[in-house]
């Protein structure tokens, strides 16, 4: 894909959301990388519900490590693989409180030393709690730079490094929200909606979704009588005439 051609991209998808950011519900740094942790294999609908429950009761690496594995499973059931993840998440409250003093590391090292932190979620909080141009790749970034070729590759981490590459310095802060948000909802596995998307002319992926074509709606009953037989009122008038004719008929007038 030409330079040009992403540029474009990028500009058309800032001025449709100019200031984009992720739909899971936090109101602190950690509480974001609680959700970005959660959300693995999962939806954000599912973290957000859990995390309501949660964050009220327990919201700091010190309450959550209180909780326990046991005590915090009833929080996050709603969320794939609860059994595992909460496991990880006191293990990483543990690694918070011993190794950086509750607070969370800015070095990617770190971030990813921690229980059931990868590369994925490292980046989105070195990116929105830290500033970083990182770019996270998830199932919906990889399919849609794939598909438009925006940053073809084979695995996540190619997608993502050739991302970070190609992406125009002033987009790079803000392309993963704007990526994972068009896949989310336009550009989806099944059926993308490319005759609304608004960088159609762009994308370069050969089977976009044709328009539908304008369907013909079957007439009703009404519609289908006066077809046939004209308008009721014409239809009556004609009966009284025909009446009319073979009531003359029989008198002979």
């Amino acid at each position: 894909m030409h330079a040009a051609t992403r540029t474009a991209i990028y500009r058309r998808l800032r001025a449709a959301n100019p200031a984009p950011t992720t739909e899971l519900e936090h109101h602190s740094p950690f509480e974001l990388l609680v959700a970005v942790m959660l959300s693995a294999h999962t939806t954000d609908k599912s973290v957000n519900a859990a995390t309501r429950i949660l964050f009220p009761v327990a919201n700091t690496p010190e309450a959550i490590l209180a909780l326990g594995v046991e005590g915090l499973k009833p929080y996050i059931r709603s969320v794939g693989l609860y059994n595992t993840k909460s496991q990880n998440l006191i293990g990483l409250c543990r690694q918070l409180i011993e190794r950086h003093g509750g607070r969370l590391p800015g070095d990617r090292a770190s971030l990813e030393a921690l229980p059931g932190v990868g590369r994925k979620t490292a980046n989105i909080i070195l990116n929105m709690v830290f500033g970083q141009t990182q770019i996270a790749v998830d199932t919906h970034i990889f399919r849609v730079a794939n598909r438009t070729g925006l940053a073809p590759g084979r695995t996540p981490r190619t997608v993502e490094d050739s991302l970070v590459a190609n992406t125009p310095a002033e987009f790079r802060k803000d392309a993963h929200h704007w990526l994972i948000l068009h896949g989310r909802y336009v550009c989806t596995a099944r059926k993308p909606a490319c005759p609304s998307c608004i960088i159609r002319d762009l994308c370069e992926y050969r089977h976009k979704t044709p328009a539908k074509k304008p369907t013909r709606r079957k007439p009703g009953r009404l519609a289908r009588v006066i077809r046939a037989h004209g308008t009721p009122a014409r239809t009556e008038r004609g009966r009284r005439r025909r009446a009319g004719a073979t009531s003359s008929a029989r008198t002979g007038r």
